[in-house]
């Protein structure tokens, strides 16, 4: 199902028409991970950009993560989308994208001890004309800086989410919750992959962002919000992002794709 955002809106033209698309994308280790098991894919000839968040045992969180990124690289390279006029068509394109990853991942979780339980989060951007297109699995993220302002526009596939949806726990609570970095969602994880859709419109001067949970668990977002405030390029957005979280901690993997139209 495909959630539309509230802030959409008419308007004419393709996104290579009415804007200049710039991206910068970029992964670090953290302060205190020696691996890093996060990856990404900037695809910006296509306008297709992703995180991927790996996670298992016998440190296979790399390789879930790698594969997710790699198999969409080259699925997308073979057969671009270019369904900007059918979106039911471009939903079951990238449904078709995920499922291939999942069961991939998930076979070579079955034939290979040493990757056993491996499974990677998944958020995928897609510019096509005057629209965003953003599917989730996971809990990595997708936020939208506009008029300064910053709203996440994904839902974290998580336990302790689902106890905060059901009135059960407080944000507050959900911090130092036990089972608080446990996903319900994963590629690879998933007998029947089950993502979210999201669409909104985009307007010149919007920025958006890609991100694991190494950032914005050492962010807040009043945090995020003054970096796309006091920063003019991706680059430097990137660059502070990364850097501010290392800053605060550094405590998992760090992965960000910035864009701004």
């Amino acid at each position: 199902m495909i959630r539309t955002d509230s802030l959409s809106a008419g308007c004419e033209g393709t996104t290579e028409e009415r804007f200049m698309e710039h991206s910068t994308c970029a992964t670090d280790s953290g302060s205190m991970r020696e691996r890093n098991e996060d990856a990404l894919l900037c695809m910006p000839e296509q306008h297709i950009y992703m995180v991927a968040d790996g996670v298992g045992g016998h440190n296979a969180g790399d390789k879930a993560s790698d594969m997710a990124v790699q198999t969409l690289r080259q699925r997308i390279l073979e057969t671009p989308p270019n369904l900007c006029d059918d979106e039911d068509r471009l939903m079951d394109y990238f449904l078709e994208l995920l499922n291939e990853v999942n069961d991939r991942i998930a076979k070579s979780g079955e034939e290979r001890a040493d990757q056993a339980g491996m499974a990677t989060t998944a958020v995928i951007l897609y510019l096509c004309r005057e629209r965003a297109y953003v599917i989730n699995v996971g809990d990595s993220r997708a936020y939208l800086y506009r008029d300064r302002q910053l709203r996440q526009i994904t839902e974290d596939h998580t336990f302790v989410n689902e106890l905060i949806k059901n009135g059960a726990i407080t944000k507050e609570e959900a911090e130092l919750h036990p089972k608080r970095n446990m996903i319900t969602r994963a590629l690879g994880g998933e007998k029947k992959l089950q993502p979210d859709f999201y669409r909104f419109d985009v307007f010149s001067g919007d920025r958006l962002l890609l991100c694991t949970d190494g950032l914005y668990n050492e962010l807040t977002e009043e945090e995020i919000r003054d970096v796309f405030e006091t920063t003019s390029s991706t680059e430097a957005m990137s660059e502070q992002l990364v850097r501010r979280a290392n800053e605060n901690g550094g405590s998992d993997n760090i992965t960000v794709v910035c864009v701004a139209v």
